[in-house]
């Protein structure tokens, strides 16, 4: 028996194996590499692209909150600034006198009645005289 020379197993041994191997014809295709590239490049973009605007809506939130923070803390100040005079004694006194007609000794009270209530009940008493329309106009532009 003669040993027959024994070929080495190689990349490139027959051309015509390569032709009928599938994933060969597949991956020396330019146009199916590319579109493997592009779905590799959508895989890629799409979730970073998610999360860029994700991360835009939580820092709008944030913005929107830090502004509400800003606001209730103004307000908090505020109160605060008016607890600490209505607390006062200069508060006490004022609503006293106000409220309740107190006076210090020595202290005249004067109480001056709202002139619009004046004029308005004067209106009535006119409303209830019947006066011609051509007294109403003289009067209009001739008494004071």
């Amino acid at each position: 028996m003669a040993p027959d020379k024994i070929k080495p197993r190689g990349f490139h041994t027959d051309q015509a194996d390569h032709h009928n191997n599938i994933f060969y014809r597949l991956f020396s295709n330019q146009r199916f590499l590319a579109i493997v590239g592009l779905i590799l490049l959508l895989l890629i973009i799409l979730p970073l692209a998610r999360t860029y605007s994700q991360k835009r809506v939580i820092e709008n939130e944030i913005s929107g909150v830090q502004k509400e923070i800003a606001q209730f803390e103004k307000d908090n100040q505020e109160l605060k600034e008016m607890l600490s005079y209505l607390q006062s004694d200069q508060s006490l006194e004022a609503q006293a006198r106000m409220n309740l007609n107190l006076k210090k000794p020595g202290e005249t009270v004067v109480v001056i009645e709202n002139q619009e209530e004046i004029k308005n009940s004067d209106d009535v008493q006119d409303d209830s005289e019947e006066i011609s329309n051509l007294k109403k106009w003289f009067n209009y532009f001739f008494s004071s």
